[in-house]
């Protein structure tokens, strides 16, 4: 309990933190609402000194009558008025607020090591980005208007009441806790179970996103059937903790409601007790005075009833903004602010008993080193799971070593900043990757500056210009992760953005697996030329593709345990010529 109470503690700080840069509109929102307050209680006060006009039988005193209506008239065109104006600020800074924590939470996403996104469904992150902040801005949206408007509602009908008659104020005064303690027990409990609703809402988000990425996967072994039962298996749990949230906050609706017919009675009772015990004094506690009490005591249960109302959004937004903070709040890669640049790399690239593992209790790689010489061109062979993505990502500093040390032109790539590193290799994939935008968007990404001579020559190179121009608006045809490009054509403008690109030095991952074998000699052709002088690190699963490499590593559980060149590893008659036979033999 009392941890759940530090951690809501710390969601309301993390609130206020994003709330304070709209103070300004937080203290007009506030204002209004104060504004609105007063002029909604002086209705019922009028109302019941218009009632007191009515003297008795043909006795009315309609002058005072008239000025009456047209001040309760008034009252209400400025209710009206205030709270939409009070609508209008708290919307802008509710959606001010979304906006700002979603750029914030995507800024975190960027900068975040890749070992937690790799820990995680890209759906489940998505859905805190998307669906928990949305959760989280509609309760804020609700929020405000009650948060404000009951902050000066209680307070100002305790004032009227206790100056109509101290009675009837100590009546609503003496039942208010009991209508606050009942709201306080139910909404308490409540947050775990819709922080619980939000986690399970972010699994299912990220196996819908899983499965519809994946799509041509699950009906080519025709998996439809299992993935719907576990869609179903997910869905009952997601069902049944939103039910149960949802029904348990439910219950302090009719809870509070119930206290407030009682106090609603009572006041009744105390207020005609005294319209009868005073009447003919000169004190008298009138049938005005009682009308009057009678709608205060509704207009003072009334914030009570509307919080209940909203607690369900109230809580949900709560949960959400939790783990919407907790994501904000994960560390992001160590800061490598005071590191040398780079600049332009000749190319020398050495492991030196590099020591690495994605987890403690399983080794991957383990004392392995490499040279390679600026210019040279490696490759890098082995079963599946050897670790050869790995040695990737270890050269990009996707991941830092565990011990031992990578070095570019002799210098340690931790001691480097990130960006300079990057910016000296070229990637191409096996899985492409284009962002919803023109072609030449795509191409420029890595060379914004490049000329409109360059770009045609590097998609030239790659054999992409002539698909290119046959698209609706060419190079300013907009493409992305739809279908209207082959997988072939995807990896093609992939190859073209490297070339354009130019960079000291490049790595290959399977580069032309998604090309057919027409297209590759000539792609082939194009990488021979971009290679030349630079280093180059080819990972192949295709032999064939790599017989003309300076130095072929032949990697198995996370170890070396062959090198050298084509011709001297078919010599040796070891693992390297079992994996070629093996594709060859036929």
């Amino acid at each position: 309990m009392k941890r759940a109470a530090k951690k809501s503690a710390g969601v309301f700080r993390g609130i206020l933190r994003y709330l304070k840069p709209y103070g300004a509109l937080l203290t007009l929102a506030l204002l209004l609402a104060l504004v609105n307050v007063a002029a909604t209680l002086a209705v019922p006060y009028l109302a019941g000194l218009g009632i007191d006009c009515i003297l008795g039988a043909g006795e009315v005193a309609f002058a005072r009558l008239y000025r009456i209506f047209f001040a309760i008239g008034g009252c209400i065109a400025v209710t009206a008025v205030s709270q939409w104006l009070l609508s209008v600020a708290g919307d802008r800074v509710s959606y001010h607020v979304l906006a700002d924590i979603r750029t914030d939470a995507f800024r975190k996403i960027q900068i975040l090591p890749l070992k937690y996104l790799d820990g995680r469904a890209y759906g489940e992150t998505a859905s805190v980005v998307i669906s928990d902040a949305e959760q989280f801005s509609d309760g804020l949206l609700l929020g405000f208007r009650q948060l404000f408007t009951g902050a000066a509602t209680i307070p100002g009908v305790l004032v009227i009441l206790f100056v109509l008659r101290w009675e009837v104020a100590l009546v609503v005064l003496l039942v208010t806790p009991l209508s606050l303690l009942t709201a306080r027990f139910i909404s308490t409990h409540t947050y775990s179970m819709f922080k619980e609703q939000s986690e399970v809402r972010a699994e299912q988000t990220a196996f819908v996103d899983e499965m519809i990425g994946n799509l041509k996967i699950v009906k080519a072994f025709c998996h439809e059937k299992e993935n719907e039962e576990k869609f179903e298996e997910i869905n009952a749990r997601y069902r049944k903790c939103g039910l149960k949230a949802v029904f348990f906050s439910s219950t302090t609706n009719p809870a509070t409601r119930f206290i407030n017919a009682a106090v609603y009675a009572l006041v009744a009772l105390v207020g005609a007790l005294l319209v009868i015990g005073t009447a003919g004094t000169a004190a008298a506690f009138t049938v005005g005075n009682l009308t009057s009490v009678l709608n205060y005591s509704t207009q003072y249960t009334k914030p009570f009833n509307e919080i209940s109302e909203v607690v369900t959004e109230f809580q949900n937004a709560l949960a959400c903004a939790a783990r919407l903070f907790a994501l904000i709040g994960e560390e992001p890669e160590p800061s490598d602010a005071g590191n040398e640049i780079l600049g332009r790399a000749k190319g020398e690239v050495k492991l030196e008993k590099v020591d690495f593992s994605y987890t403690p209790e399983q080794k991957l790689i383990e004392d392995l080193n490499v040279c390679a010489p600026a210019g040279k061109r490696i490759a890098i062979v082995g079963p599946t799971g050897c670790g050869k993505t790995t040695l990737i990502n270890l050269l990009m500093r996707f991941y830092d070593v565990n011990g031992g040390s990578v070095k570019v032109d002799g210098r340690d790539v931790r001691a480097l900043t990130r960006h300079s590193l990057r910016e000296n290799y070229g990637m191409v994939l096996q899985d492409t990757w284009l962002k919803e935008a023109t072609v030449r968007e795509n191409l420029l990404m890595g060379n914004p500056g490049a000329t409109e001579e360059e770009m045609i020559g590097a998609a030239t190179a790659a054999h992409a210009h002539a698909f290119i121009s046959r698209l609706p608006e060419g190079y300013d045809t907009v493409i992305g992760e739809g279908g209207n490009l082959s997988q072939g054509q995807r990896q093609l403008l992939c190859i073209a953005r490297v070339m354009l690109c130019r960079p000291p030095m490049l790595i290959l991952d399977e580069a032309t697996s998604n090309i057919d074998t027409r297209t590759e000699l000539k792609v082939q052709d194009a990488f021979q030329k971009l290679m030349q002088g630079r280093t180059c690190f080819i990972v192949a699963h295709r032999l064939s593709t790599i017989r003309n490499a300076d130095l072929i590593l032949v990697m198995k559980a996370g170890k070396i345990i062959e090198q050298g060149t084509h011709e001297e590893l078919l010599a040796r008659r070891g693992f390297y010529s079992e994996l070629y036979n093996a594709q060859f033999s036929e």
